[in-house]
């Protein structure tokens, strides 16, 4: 995924960064629950309710920025219209600033009835939610393009961990420990850079996990998830273990390194960036050809 498609959503949550309320998964969130089900039943005047007014929300589409009361609730709740099906809201990060501010970064896919059928599309948005008085109100948003949902050949998760990549701040310390751990079980560690906001992490991380990949990770590999944050984080890390970030900023990006810190790998044309492209054969070959000698 190259971070130019997402980076407006991560620049909009970078007015995030701590909360002390917890919100841990998308069914906690009785707020992105309610919005969930007033766009599948098509209600104008519920999902209006859950947009602030006073000021009112800031909205980003791919049209332009506008405070327009009515846009977002609108586009949403003309989907019923449309013979909307299977409307579902993958949470792939939550960011926090303050009691009562909650930022969500999601990944929606549903169902359209078209002239050619059914066709599935996908939106990448984000969501700032604040509490008022009145309750829990959305106070900024941010929409991508609707498109057609790519076909996946690999795993794809139904419940994304928000937490798979620690704070940037976090990386060097876990990549000392796994190769200290390599060290001493002669495997090697593969870098995955990326960040929570990338589907296509998420469903790399679901390969690795799933049960026809997990036995050759386990056998051979430590991951370490390297959070580059939107594009500004960890760089220095990338440039140490060759993988040109700095010049061709996609994710997830792979280096792969010895016990020692030797690189054996790095990716250089973003050959995992784009998951719809992966079947489960390229990520076996590519774990096979670069695991250790035995």
């Amino acid at each position: 995924m190259k971070v130019g498609r997402l980076i407006g959503i991560g620049t909009l949550l970078l007015v995030l960064s701590a909360l002390s309320s917890s919100v841990s998964a998308q069914s906690e969130f009785a707020p992105l629950d309610a919005w969930t089900q007033a766009v599948k039943s098509g209600g104008t005047t519920a999902l209006g309710q859950l947009y602030a007014t006073q000021p009112p929300a800031i909205t980003k589409t791919p049209e332009g920025a506008t405070q327009e009361i009515g846009v977002e609730p609108h586009f949403w709740s003309a989907l019923a219209a449309s013979g909307l099906s299977d409307f579902q809201v993958k949470v792939l990060e939550i960011e926090h600033l303050e009691p009562g501010v909650v930022g969500l970064v999601l990944r929606i896919e549903f169902n359209l009835r078209t002239d050619s059928g059914v066709r599935p599309f996908v939106v990448d948005a984000t969501q700032v939610w604040g509490q008022q008085p009145t309750g829990w109100q959305i106070l900024q948003t941010s929409r991508g393009d609707m498109e057609p949902a790519p076909h996946m050949r690999l795993p794809e998760p139904t419940k994304p961990n928000t937490e798979l990549y620690a704070p940037p701040q976090a990386a060097p310390g876990e990549i000392r420990a796994a190769l200290a751990q390599a060290a001493k079980d002669h495997k090697r560690v593969i870098l995955v850079f990326g960040a929570n906001w990338c589907y296509d992490c998420h469903v790399l991380d679901a390969t690795f996990r799933s049960k026809a990949v997990s036995p050759l990770v386990q056998a051979n590999y430590h991951v370490v998830h390297v959070n580059i944050g939107d594009g500004d984080k960890n760089l220095d890390l990338a440039d140490k273990y060759e993988v040109p970030l700095r010049q061709h900023v996609r994710i997830p990006s792979l280096a792969v390194i010895d016990a020692s810190g030797k690189v054996i790998y790095s990716q250089q044309n973003g050959e995992f960036d784009d998951s719809a492209r992966l079947g489960p054969d390229d990520v076996t070959g590519f774990l096979k050809q670069w695991a250790p000698p035995r």
